[in-house]
């Protein structure tokens, strides 16, 4: 019997152990196949045989033809035949067009218009000028004006076009005509192209709020591919001449194929009579709320939230000083400040993303440029007009003070050593177009001067030390002393250097803002970047009808774009840009994922405010990212409590089923990582605080700053901050150092398919959660667990300690005996 006692009492305790060790769930159920496609929607279609040309081999796969929003899709094809030199034939033209939904467009529902090289035309074909006749053509001929013109027709009714020159709906700087993609020597090519919704395309209408069976979705819209060979349409073969015929003409259009794209609804599709909350602040996170808004307000009892982007120093001012209407939470990637009037701030994580230096560039011969690597002084001598073409544009005058310097990053010699693709670029090899970057002060911006005053090479050349190969800061940066200066939030233009240009009896002048212009924020980086223009304008064009000469922005040819910009890694993946690798505080260059965004996360140290973590580029080392960042969002306790009830309810949304990741409204877009369980549980111990102001014991904003072994919440298993809810130690408070800060969960752990209608990831259901008081899954398990490993422990105990005191007893019997 003791012994029978003893086994249970062992089995118990080690059943007790394995409870202990078990890892709770997640507080959602992220998924994620491929962040930068939809795989449950992408499509191919098959290509055609045509009068001159066989395109049967064809194949084109569509990456995402749902859930669309102003965004790149990937392009893909297989089966084409290469594109010739000069582009004189064998490449696929792409346009979007409006339709009817079940028979497709037709050929005046199609935006064209994108700037040619010379040769094919788009929209028009010039028959007497360029001698390119259409037998097939019997609906669009010669009007007299020395074109037959196929005009486009808006979608909302209003009236056609009436010639090539009529840029009323659209023109080569704004059109996202595709006139040329590239098939590679393999017969495959690749292509990202930007569509456009109701905002950015009103004549195309994608997007537009429309009723479908009771429930609003957006306009559909389709996708165009006209497939163009090596003989044009009236039979000359691309030997003899380039293409020159419209993708339009009718011979062309019968070797079409269509692909159907459903996007997402333009505009607030909240219920009116939901009340308003305003938020504003970073960038960073306009992608994740434009998806979160219609979850949350779309739940029984949920709030329209107002957002309003905008830099995060002037949104901690905002909400600082409370005023009736104005916003009451802020965005932020530093801490708010507390001790006012409005007493101290409640910070919650709701989102890890960060910076990348995206391009689009297209290498002359090859195709797009792939991978590129950058170290910090490389993107310093951007930043700082270092180089000649960043000052002017111009090929014969060279200001002085950086004539010594070479003509553009591509020419730049420690580029050319980390790039291999640029070792043997010419003088006379294409420059690219300026690093775009925005005019408004910003946390990130300061991030970014942050990590090269954090590398030694960055800062001694910011001081004035020349690089390796003799190139030096252009002088009138390094009076500003940005080696030093650990204010800077912006990106000036100090160089005060004009540049002439003649045109007729006209002279016109340039500088720096014209060869570089500002960009109004991130996202519209990334667009110009997609698009392959920064919006330069130097060049000089005569004025019509009598007007003044002025400077103009010229669309650079296919083939020959060539773009970087500053911008936010969701913009990034929303446009399909590459990303540069760059170079962190161990060396290694390292490219923007899920994995190395989490594993900066994980290297970041709590700041002087407790439960904020401190971005600190240079403490970035092995797979570290070192632009990461966390954005927070920041109120005051002193809000009426109608307002941090619904702020609460957004933060719960958002630390829950909002990092669960997908294209679908409320869901967590491309471009942000998903928060690890230690950041979640300090985003809903914030919303707890926030909804019910009042100091707790142990929580990160009131008790003292968490070390990097901590998740941030309390040591023990009870309260809505007192699990961890994800891998790690067993409850709470044994994060180990792999959770620091939130970062040691294994990102790919968090990649389950996302749940059913119903499930922890259903914004119906976990409203429930957000509104009561922050109890997850995790949560209600965590104590379940600890109550049962009580349990055991006790009986265990008991079953070992009954043998133990009867065997005294009976000692003590015969001693006394």
């Amino acid at each position: 019997m003791n012994r029978i006692r003893v086994t249970t009492g062992i089995g118990a305790l080690l059943a007790a152990l394995v409870i202990a060790l078990l890892p709770l769930p997640a507080t959602t159920a992220p998924a994620r196949a491929d962040s930068g496609s939809d795989s449950d929607s992408a499509v191919t279609v098959s290509g055609k045989k045509g009068q001159f040309n066989d395109f049967s081999d064809l194949r084109v796969t569509v990456g995402q033809t749902k859930n669309l929003r102003a965004q790149g899709i990937r392009i893909t094809w297989t089966g084409g035949k290469p594109t010739q030199t000069g582009f004189r034939g064998d490449y696929l033209q792409l346009m979007q067009c409006w339709g009817d939904d079940e028979t497709g467009p037709t050929r005046e529902q199609c935006q064209f218009g994108a700037a040619q090289n010379p040769g094919a035309s788009s929209g028009f074909t010039n028959l007497r000028q360029l001698s390119v006749a259409d037998p097939a053509e019997t609906q669009y001929v010669d009007n007299g004006t020395f074109e037959s013109y196929v005009p486009f027709r808006p979608a909302d009714g209003g009236k056609p076009t009436t010639g090539s020159r009529d840029w009323t709906y659209f023109s080569s700087l704004d059109t996202n005509e595709e006139p040329y993609a590239i098939t590679h020597q393999d017969g495959t090519g690749e292509f990202t192209f930007a569509v456009q919704t109701l905002r950015e395309a009103s004549q195309l209408g994608c997007g537009e709020p429309v009723t479908k069976q009771g429930k609003v979705t957006g306009r559909s819209c389709w996708l165009v591919i006209v497939p163009r060979g090596d003989t044009d349409t009236d039979g000359v073969h691309s030997a003899t001449t380039e293409l020159r015929s419209s993708p339009l003409s009718a011979s062309n259009w019968a070797t079409r194929m269509v692909v159907p794209l459903d996007f997402l609804p333009v505009g607030d599709t909240c219920p009116a009579d939901r009340a308003e909350r305003r938020v504003i602040g970073s960038e960073l996170v306009t992608d994740a709320m434009s998806s979160w808004q219609p979850a949350v307000c779309s739940a029984k009892g949920g709030a329209k939230f107002a957002f309003t982007q905008g830099g995060e120093e002037y949104a901690r001012e905002t909400i600082a000083q409370p005023r009736s209407g104005a916003p009451g939470l802020a965005f932020t990637v530093a801490p708010a400040e507390g001790g006012g009037a409005a007493g101290t701030p409640v910070h919650a994580p709701l989102a890890a993303g960060g910076l990348a230096i995206g391009f689009f560039v297209e290498m002359p011969g090859s195709g797009q440029l792939a991978s590129m690597k950058l170290t910090p002084r490389l993107v310093a001598k951007m930043l700082t007009s270092s180089y000649q073409k960043d000052v002017t544009r111009g090929r014969r005058t060279v200001p002085e003070h950086i004539a010594k310097n070479p003509l553009s990053l591509f020419h730049d010699p420690e580029f050319q050593q980390l790039n291999p693709a640029f070792a043997d670029w010419k003088t006379n090899s294409p420059a690219p177009m300026s690093l775009m970057v925005q005019l408004e002060s910003s946390d990130t911006s300061a991030l970014v001067w942050e990590w090269l005053r954090s590398d030694t090479e960055a800062r001694e050349f910011l001081s004035g030390t020349p690089d390796p190969w003799g190139t030096k800061i252009n002088p009138y940066f390094e009076e500003l002393g940005l080696a030093t200066d650990t204010t800077v939030s912006d990106f000036p233009k100090a160089d005060p250097t004009r540049t002439s240009v003649t045109i007729g009896d006209e002279v016109l002048e340039y500088g720096t803002t014209e060869v570089a212009p500002y960009v109004q924020d991130m996202h519209e980086g990334a667009l110009r970047a997609r698009r392959g223009n920064n919006g330069a304008t130097t060049t000089a064009a005569l004025g019509g009808n009598g007007t003044p000469a002025k400077l103009v922005n010229t669309q650079p040819l296919a083939g020959q774009r060539m773009v970087l910009a500053l911008v936010d890694l969701a913009s990034a993946e929303r446009y399909g840009l590459q990303t540069a690798a760059l170079r962190n505080a161990d060396g290694r260059f390292v490219a923007p994922t899920d994995a190395s965004v989490l594993a900066g996360v994980a290297a970041m140290k709590d700041s002087a405010v407790p439960g904020v973590l401190d971005p600190s580029p240079g403490v970035a080392r092995g797979t570290a990212y070192p632009l990461a960042a966390v954005v927070y969002a920041a109120a005051y306790p002193t809000l009426p409590a109608a307002d941090r009830e619904d702020y609460a309810a957004l933060i719960r949304y958002a630390a829950g089923a909002g990092q669960t990741p997908g294209l679908s409204p409320g869901q967590l877009p491309p471009g942000y990582a998903p928060l690890p369980a230690a950041l979640r549980t300090r985003a809903l111990a914030a919303a707890d605080r926030l909804q019910n102001p009042g100091p707790a014991a142990g929580d990160p904003d009131t008790g003292p700053a968490s070390g990097p072994g901590s998740t941030g919440g309390t040591s023990g298993a009870t309260g809505s901050s007192g699990s961890s809810g994800g891998s790690g130690g067993a409850g709470g408070g044994a994060g180990g150092a792999a959770d620091a800060g939130g970062g040691g969960a294994d990102p790919d752990a968090s990649r389950a398919p996302a749940q059913a209608a119903g499930g922890p990831g259903d914004p119906a259901e976990q409203n429930v959660a957000a509104r009561s008081a922050g109890l997850t899954p995790a949560t209600v398990l965590g104590i379940i667990r600890w109550v049962l490993l009580g349990v055991l422990v006790a009986g265990g105990a008991a079953a070992l300690c009954g043998p133990v005191l009867l065997r005294l007893s009976l000692r003590k019997a015969v001693r006394a005996d």
